[in-house]
């Protein structure tokens, strides 16, 4: 019973985390003409204070412990590229489509999880993996033109995005949340405030005010999904970030009035079934700890 209760808390620490990251992308987008690296920075300057806030206040030390260091850079270095790469993809494609571009990125972890940290995937999660995916196309719709740079750049942010959750799964019971998150925000600001002065906008105060805001939800978002994989396994519970998608697309529609089509509506049908498929299945085994990697 306590792997159901496990599970459960996992899923719903994902779909906060989905919805948060649905927000503070539309809150980029909004924020306009801004350089990606200027948006980065604001997006985790404000998740760097959270993070030193509740570390000091737990009295636990910022740089974790030594022997992980090297896989929270890690970790650091592979989320800021899955950022800068899936901002500049929300910069240049519709909000709805580069989220769901992005939400590719549970195939990677799953892949990554099951070759770095050797987790085993049955039958039926193997299955809801395909029609995902399938669902993903229709909604998609891809079109083999121009733009498919930003959509190829789309694919790259969620292949990085893979290969940091798995590393976070890696250190589900070596070390805190809030040391995790540290280090990336810690990581992502520092480059940016190397990067940004060969490319800086002014702000106007909506401006700073939206990319506030984003870092907010962000910081929401990115505490939610590190729990998420302390409680499950990456291969069970990343699926369900699929509801990213879902509300990116509700939130488009209020915005700019974006109304899903026949095939999005198709897809987004294969993906929640997928998802249910995954949670009803009745034959996973205790989590074991981790050693490889």
């Amino acid at each position: 019973m306590s792997e159901l209760n496990n599970k459960s808390k996992a899923i719903l620490y994902m779909i906060l985390s989905s919805l948060c990251f649905a927000f503070m992308a539309a809150l980029v987008k909004m924020s306009g003409d801004i350089p990606t690296v200027e948006k980065t920075f604001f997006r985790n300057f404000v998740s760097l204070i959270v993070s030193v806030i509740v570390l000091c206040k737990n009295k636990e030390t910022l740089w974790g412990k030594k022997e992980n260091r090297k896989y929270l850079v890690l970790r650091g270095m592979l989320g800021t590229a899955g950022m800068i790469t899936y901002f500049y993809c929300i910069d240049n494609m519709l909000l709805a489509d580069s989220s769901m571009l992005n939400k590719v990125h549970p195939f990677f972890t799953v892949i990554f999880a099951v070759w770095f940290l050797k987790e085993n995937l049955s039958k039926t999660q193997i299955s809801a993996l395909i029609f995902a995916f399938v669902g993903i196309l229709f909604v998609v719709k891809p079109k083999f033109d121009m733009t498919i740079i930003p959509a190829l750049i789309g694919v790259s942010s969620a292949a990085f995005a893979g290969g940091a959750y798995t590393v976070v799964r890696y250190l589900g019971d070596k070390e805190g949340t809030e040391v995790i998150v540290f280090y990336f925000s810690f990581i992502s600001t520092l480059i940016a405030i190397v990067l940004m002065p060969f490319n800086y906008v002014p702000l106007k105060l909506n401006q700073l005010i939206m990319l506030m805001g984003s870092g907010i939800f962000a910081s929401i978002a990115q505490f939610s999904l590190t729990i998420s994989y302390k409680y499950a396994k990456a291969s069970e519970v990343s699926i369900y970030n699929y509801t990213n998608i879902i509300f990116s697309q509700i939130i488009a529609f209020f915005i700019w009035r974006e109304m899903p089509d026949i095939y999005s509506l198709v897809g987004y049908v294969l993906i929640i079934g997928s998802s249910l498929l995954v949670f009803f299945q009745k034959d996973n085994k205790e989590i074991e700890p981790i050693k490889s990697m």
